[in-house]
């Protein structure tokens, strides 16, 4: 007989250092995972691992602002698996993980959410990391405009 697998959805926050993974099963963080590799590194064999253990239903991340690269490898890894396996792919705004603060953008500036917009604001020191995964998966925070929001500050 076939083994079953469990069913769980999966939340990837990977806009910075370290790369944050949630494993929900019943909308509840049952497994956590963290790297400090880069995330064409880290994430294949968490992904990897996952895709064999349980039955993913639906995959969320962190679609920016944060490190430009970072951003596009998650979501070229992550929507690649979402078409591979035929599930949903959903995006939130990174100030969802890190309770509204400032995200480190290039030198000494940072992204900041004012008035429902993301700006640069200079001469911020905004903390390296600080993101959390969240121990409820809160679906109500994602839609399915997954595309990365990439936002370039001036050089």
């Amino acid at each position: 007989m076939p083994r079953v697998s469990p069913e769980a959805e999966l939340l990837v926050v990977g806009v910075t250092s370290p790369i944050l993974v949630g494993l929900y099963r019943d909308g509840e963080l049952a497994e956590r995972f963290e790297s400090r590799q880069k995330s064409s590194k880290a994430l294949p064999p968490i992904l990897h691992d996952l895709r064999y253990r349980y039955d993913l239903k639906a995959l969320y991340y962190a679609r920016g602002p944060g490190s430009f690269m970072a951003i596009k490898v998650t979501y070229v890894l992550l929507k690649t698996f979402a078409i591979a396996l035929d599930i949903p792919l959903f995006a939130a705004d990174a100030f969802a993980f890190n309770s509204g603060r400032p995200i480190k953008a290039v030198g000494r500036s940072c992204f900041v959410e004012r008035g429902g917009e993301i700006v640069v604001e200079k001469g911020c020191d905004a903390p390296e990391g600080g993101f959390t995964l969240p121990p409820r998966l809160d679906r109500t925070l994602f839609t399915q405009e997954s595309e990365p929001l990439y936002i370039l500050p001036a050089v």
